[in-house]
């Protein structure tokens, strides 16, 4: 494997991603018996086009040059490769969207619970007042307060943070799976 262009062409602000095999099965998942337009990617493959892929901005037209030996011409790799691509970058990006959707999903029913939990912490608080247990009191309804927002951490990470990664991956993905294929052949 080779390493890919980081910056856009000036000719045509394209994001080349540069690849270079013995033979087209190595982009290939050499475990997954399915045709080539089915297959998945290697793992090492997968893991070079995405993390140059993250190098771009999520909406960067990308270009995957592939350089292969002459002898791999005649099994067509131009259209094996496009759609193969097409094919896994578009399943990778609905994954994605489901984490998105599932996070989203963890993070409003963590709040609803989170906010249950202050509520009734706060709750507690105004009820142990009302025994009036002194200094030690105090203490405890501060400490049954700090706990009801130490609650609401979670939720408010799941919600404002946490969907945020896995929103650009999904992008990156969906932008993978557009991403036009050339193959040039070499000695």
């Amino acid at each position: 494997m080779i390493a890919a262009t980081k910056a856009p062409t000036a000719v045509d602000h394209t994001a080349r991603i540069e690849l270079r095999l013995r033979e087209l099965a190595q982009l290939f998942d050499s475990f997954d018996p399915a045709p080539f337009h089915e297959k998945d990617l290697d793992r090492d493959a997968e893991e070079f086009i995405v993390s140059w892929a993250l190098e771009f901005p999520p909406a960067a037209p990308l270009v995957f040059r592939l350089h292969l030996p002459r002898d791999q011409q005649p099994l067509q790799p131009e259209q094996v490769v496009q759609e193969a691509i097409r094919n896994y970058f578009a399943y990778r990006a609905g994954i994605a969207r489901l984490d998105v959707r599932r996070t989203l999903h963890h993070g409003r029913t963590s709040l609803l619970v989170g906010l249950l939990f202050l509520t009734a912490c706060t709750g507690s608080r105004v009820l142990w007042r009302s025994f009036g247990f002194g200094e030690w009191g105090r203490i405890v309804e501060e400490g049954v307060l700090i706990l009801g927002w130490v609650a609401m951490w979670r939720p408010l990470e799941l919600l404002l943070y946490d969907w945020w990664p896995q929103l650009r991956k999904k992008r990156t993905y969906d932008n993978l799976s557009r991403m036009r294929v050339e193959v040039l052949y070499g000695d």
